[in-house]
């Protein structure tokens, strides 16, 4: 059976309603734009967004009332507003628009300030939807790459350039970039804002990490100034506070805006006031790697001494563990750590310290090596100690990622509530009685798959030259794990298990 495209579904069903109902869908729109065009972003800010329902989410907000929204959007601080038109999967429509602009010169008669700026947002095909956007009095208009060839960008693109209004781009895919570069050879940059949307649009599955690995290629070709605005996945003010940390000019914000009225306030200004943090840098430095195929990356945990970390680093480990917990039998100390560092074998390696309390003394010099920068990242194993580590603003902007033991149906939850606080990846890993890691036990694959259906996967859990080779085909990890599974004795591993290993990838 053919794998479901929704991005194809929308846009089938798309043309054939606009076949029946005509390009303004039915809607009375004026003859003439009635409002100034505002400017679309000028300084970073959050675009929140008018939307009763999405294809991954079904209803989110029904009875909706788009103008009372957008009022209180504006009053909460939206630099932009985004109204969803689509009316079969998203459950909006022309006259939501004009509702929209409507209660933003409202908000400006009230106040006397300037409102926000006003996007169209929707899978729009042909210029003619641009000139009707105009005159129902959008200021910007949403181009998604993935449906329009290159001349019909550059055609569309030059019509909001004619109109003064702002393209927004929606990019995902290298190709994309490419367009892009050609849209600018004959549009003015000032016209072009890029949108990168963390949810793959064919499946709905989000990964957080997509539009950091787009950022820099996008400034390639509109420059450092560029307004790159992160798109969907954020729904707390924590992971509003990642996205504005890495880089973006905006951010767009759907469903957590739309049901959670009381927080509008908090995720504009957690975006708003972030600042670039070692943790952003080391998430949009792994975001930047180029994918290697279908070879996962690959952790060698539980090192207790620099000739295996050598070893692991020599046959093409790209992390490595150390182990700051004085319970475990792979615990590490502070010297290899450092000599590791200094290791031209290690070079360019990933050196991971794992805690499980932050405040015990141990995670303290894993802390500690960390803010140093002889830790590349720190590991928080078990949810309980990620809770007490992200508890701390101060924790929190370290470089950092969790790794929790799932044995049960309902476990893989709390990957959702990690991502939700803006944890772009989670580590899975077996559970055997008290111990947390090295227990050479397997998670269950109807586990795993659940993991795998909605996030990255990174695997660790009894990973051992024998059956890595089918853990990789049939899982597709991004990054897989291994300790015991390569070890002589615990904290001491096997050269040719650890050959074999590799070779075994």
């Amino acid at each position: 059976m053919a794998e479901r495209n929704i991005l194809d579904e929308i846009v089938n069903r798309r043309k054939n309603d606009i076949d029946q109902l005509g390009w303004e869908f039915g809607f009375k729109i004026p003859e003439a734009r009635q409002r100034k065009v505002h400017p679309f972003l000028e300084s970073k800010g959050v675009i929140l967004e008018v939307k009763r329902a999405s294809p991954s989410k079904g209803d989110i907000a029904p009875d909706l009332d788009s103008g009372a929204t957008a009022l209180s959007y504006a009053r909460s601080g939206a630099a932009a507003i985004s109204c969803l038109t689509e009316t079969n999967y998203f459950k909006g429509t022309l006259q939501d628009l004009m509702n929209v602009c409507s209660a933003v010169d409202s908000f400006e008669k009230e106040t006397g300030k300037t409102g926000p700026a006003v996007l169209r947002k929707d899978f729009l095909i042909d210029e003619k939807e641009i000139e009707i956007a105009y005159r129902a009095g959008a200021d910007a208009v949403l181009l998604i790459s993935r449906i329009l060839t290159t001349e019909k960008m550059i055609s569309m693109a030059k019509k909001c350039e004619e109109l003064g209004l702002t393209a927004l781009v929606e990019l995902r895919l290298d190709e994309d970039v490419q367009k892009l570069a050609e849209v600018v050879k004959s549009v003015d940059k000032k016209y072009i804002a890029a949108g990168v949307n963390s949810r793959d649009l064919r499946d709905f599955t989000i990964d957080l990490l997509t539009p950091c690995a787009m950022l820099n290629k996008i400034r390639n070709v509109l420059g450092e100034d560029a307004r790159v605005i992160f798109e969907s996945g954020i729904r707390t003010p924590q992971s509003a506070a990642f996205a504005g940390s890495l880089g973006f000019a905006g951010m767009l914000l759907g469903e957590a805006a739309a049901k959670n009225p009381q927080i509008r306030g908090e995720l504009v200004k957690s975006f708003v006031d972030s600042k670039e943090t070692a943790n952003a840098r080391f998430w949009n430095k792994f975001a930047a790697l180029e994918q290697r195929g279908q070879t996962p990356m690959v952790k060698v945990c539980g090192l207790t001494n620099l000739p295996d970390a050598e070893k692991s680093a020599s046959l093409g480990a790209d992390f490595l563990g150390f182990i700051f917990w004085n319970k475990s039998p792979r615990h590490a100390n502070e010297q290899v750590v450092r000599e590791a560092r200094k290791s031209a074998a290690c070079k360019n390696k990933t050196l991971v310290g794992v805690i499980v309390d932050p405040d015990d003394e141990e995670a303290q010099i894993a802390i500690n090596l960390a803010k140093e920068g002889i830790l590349d990242v720190i590991q928080l194993h078990t949810i309980g100690c990620a809770r007490k580590f992200l508890a701390k603003d101060e924790y929190r902007q370290l470089p950092h990622y969790a790794a929790i033991n799932i044995t049960e149906g309902t476990d893989p939850l709390l990957l959702d509530e990690l991502f939700d606080m803006g944890e772009p990846r989670v580590l899975v890993d077996a559970q055997t009685g008290d111990k947390i890691g090295g227990t050479g036990k397997q998670i269950s694959p109807e586990l795993v798959q659940k993991v795998q259906k909605k996030y990255k996967l990174w695997l660790a859990g009894g990973l051992s030259p024998l059956n890595v080779k089918n853990v990789i085909s049939s899982f597709q990890p991004e990054l897989i794990d291994c300790a015991s599974g390569v070890e002589a004795e615990p904290g001491k591993k096997d050269n040719k298990k650890l050959e074999d290993f590799f070779e075994n990838l």
